[in-house]
């Protein structure tokens, strides 16, 4: 075992509350969680499994790197600047959302948000069907099962004392060894699911962040999968600065409250000048509303 502290530098500014309330309040159990002041979560490395544990800072990041070879420590950190969106430009993603009179007051409330992120793109896919049309608690518990059933148990000592960490979360062809009886929720979310990790596990489906429309193109012709599933993967596991959910009931709660468009077609067209950053201004619009994905944990 390895262990690595690192400064993961970032363009300032950051605005942390969404970022770190998003992933925390969204964790999956033994995957993911808030201790110690940190944001840790485990991820499957080349060399073995890894913890990766990151607290906000003024000027950066704070990074301690748990790996089973020390070979993996520049993979962990590039998977953690993945995760909080470090690479972003939030001078131009502010900029172009400023030039919104509605947008305006809510950027410069909070300049610096970032789209949370993930790991690994079939991980988020997975959770992004076990979120469909039910409540965070609801995902997470369902996703929760998966990680103890069919997840890669952690090396003893690897997580840390105090910590609630215990898995990797399970590859696609692991979950495809899932009985459909295990799974608690409606027949047609089952069969999605099903259907989703056969086409990750047998390459059907390839979910490349270097290929975001080659991605959304596989991922929509599945069948259960529409575009908020797609949207919501291409925003936060490929990176798709542009993503947008105008179906989401999050957005449209939002625009309702801030005097937006209500029909989607509406929305979709005003949200034309926030182009090539509507993922961006999606996390404003969630951030209106009193969630605990918009709250840095304390």
């Amino acid at each position: 075992m390895h262990v690595e502290e690192r400064a993961l530098s970032f363009t300032p500014p950051l605005c942390p509350d969404n970022l770190f309330g998003h992933l925390v309040a969204t964790a999956v159990p033994g995957v993911e969680e808030w201790h110690d002041g940190a944001y840790r979560r485990t991820l499957a490395l080349p060399g073995g499994p890894g913890v990766v544990a990151l607290r906000p800072g003024a000027d950066a990041v704070a990074a301690t790197l748990t790996v089973t070879d020390p070979a993996d420590a520049d993979a962990a950190a590039r998977l953690a600047r993945r995760v909080l969106d470090l690479d972003a430009d939030p001078v131009a993603v502010d900029a172009t959302l400023r030039t919104d009179p509605v947008l305006r007051p809510l950027v410069d409330e909070a300049p610096g948000r970032r789209v949370p992120g993930a790991p690994d793109p079939d991980e988020f896919a997975v959770r992004a069907v076990l979120g469909q049309q039910v409540s965070t608690a609801a995902a997470r518990t369902h996703a929760g099962r998966l990680v103890r059933g069919h997840g890669t148990p952690l090396p003893d000592g690897l997580a840390g004392p105090g910590s609630t960490l215990t898995h990797l979360f399970p590859s696609a062809p692991a979950l495809t060894a899932v009985d459909p009886d295990e799974l608690g929720m409606p027949r047609t979310r089952k069969r999605t699911l099903l259907t989703l990790v056969r086409a990750l596990a047998d390459g059907e489906v390839v979910l490349d962040p270097g290929d975001v429309p080659g991605s959304r193109t596989a991922l929509a012709a599945l069948p259960g999968i529409g575009p908020w599933t797609v949207d919501s993967v291409a925003m936060r596991a490929l990176g798709d600065p542009d993503a947008f959910l105008p179906t989401d009931l999050g957005v449209r709660a939002a625009a309702e409250r801030l005097g937006l468009p209500a029909r989607d077609r509406d929305l979709v067209a005003r949200a034309e000048t926030w182009r090539p950053y509507r993922a961006y201004a999606t996390q404003h619009l969630w951030a209106a509303l009193d969630h605990a994905v918009n709250t840095m944990p304390g």
